[in-house]
């Protein structure tokens, strides 16, 4: 039996800091909860399989079905969580910046892209801002779990637009949670990904 090897990663900030844009209400069930029994039922799920001692990235490449969807899921999370913060860097700089005008004119009309793809994702699912391996960005919408590692392509910032990550908060108005959301957004994290890419 393979011990238990993923575990949920604690918020980088009090379950507090980011009201009011995110209730703290919202971030225990959506980390305490939702976060943490995707990281759980990945760990039951991976016992006595090939993914048992891969990487969480691994098995994002290489499954598929509900361990994908759980690992996706967990990574998901993990990635979304860290790009968040009480007190964000609220613009874009250095490389980032660059690029950003580059590929989408301005940060407002990369946030009103993103916006668009958050409102018009039908069903549950992810809005991602990506970098592919010439640095060229684009916003890619992405149903349930979905993940842009599999695409080839990097991760820089993602919008969570599952319900239970704002209905709490928002009901139906997943327009307003987006909108808020980048008032809590890390430009500095995002810039350090790109950087990293």
């Amino acid at each position: 039996m393979t011990q238990t090897r993923f575990t949920v990663k604690e918020l980088p900030y009090a379950y507090d800091a980011l009201a009011p844009q995110v209730s703290e209400e919202t971030l225990r069930y959506h980390h305490d909860k939702h976060y943490a029994g995707y990281v759980d039922k990945l760990n039951e799920l991976v016992v006595d399989t090939p993914w048992a001692g891969q990487p969480l990235e691994d098995i994002i490449l290489s499954a598929d079905g509900p361990i994908y969807n759980n690992a996706a899921q967990a990574w998901n999370h993990e990635f979304f969580f860290a790009e968040l913060s009480p007190e964000p860097q609220r613009e874009p700089s250095g490389a980032l910046a660059e690029a950003i005008a580059r590929d989408f004119g301005s940060a407002d009309a990369l946030r009103t892209q993103m916006n668009k793809a958050a409102v018009g994702l039908f069903g549950s699912g992810w809005v991602w801002l990506v970098a592919d391996k010439a640095g060229k960005l684009s916003v890619v919408s992405l149903p349930n779990a979905g993940n842009p590692l599999v695409q080839g392509l990097t991760p820089l910032l993602c919008l969570d637009v599952w319900e239970h990550a704002y209905y709490i908060d928002y009901r139906n108005r997943r327009a307003d949670a987006v909108a808020a959301l980048w008032d809590r957004v890390d430009w500095k994290t995002v810039g350090e990904r790109y950087d990293r890419k």
